[in-house]
């Protein structure tokens, strides 16, 4: 990781502060970037997303997603962007930006991040049964015991709702 990131990383750390302060340290971390940076794209769109800045969010979300970002990141930007838009009513881009990034990759290490959002996306789409199946089986791996039984379960659950 770089110094630059490392900054960025701080900032985020910073509990003390508040969300406009996360946004003006992160833009003046970003202005040191090119603008057509992606990364530095994505931190921006974070800092107001985290804020409630959510129009402003996802033009930088898409406009860093664009540019291209590493694996991880762009994982992390279509969850938060599809976030964002679910939170702007736009439900059915959000679920199918999450059911992608959910069928994308079952065994990636934001797997069940996917997951969570895209339960809350079917949710806000009216599928809570389905909702309840994804996560369930999000949630199965990590249980001590009856992660098959909730495995079952959970697709049970998913055949009754079709």
């Amino acid at each position: 990781m770089d110094d630059w990131q490392d900054r960025v990383d701080a900032v985020w750390a910073d509990e003390a502060l508040e969300p406009t302060a996360v946004i003006a340290r992160i833009d003046e971390l970003a202005a040191e970037r090119p603008d057509d940076d992606a990364v530095a794209l994505f931190e921006r769109a974070g800092a107001r997303d985290s804020a409630g800045v959510e129009n402003e969010a996802e033009v930088l979300y898409r406009r860093a997603l664009a540019l291209g970002l590493d694996d991880e990141r762009r994982t992390r930007a279509t969850i938060q962007l599809a976030s964002t838009i679910r939170n702007l009513g736009k439900t059915e881009e959000a679920l199918a930006l999450l059911r992608a990034e959910y069928e994308r990759e079952p065994r990636g290490p934001l797997h069940d991040a996917a997951a969570a959002f895209y339960a809350l996306a079917l949710v806000s789409t009216g599928a809570p049964e389905q909702a309840a199946s994804i996560a369930l089986r999000a949630l199965a791996p990590h249980l001590p015991r009856y992660t098959r039984s909730v495995t079952g379960y959970a697709r049970e659950i998913a055949d009754d709702s079709r």
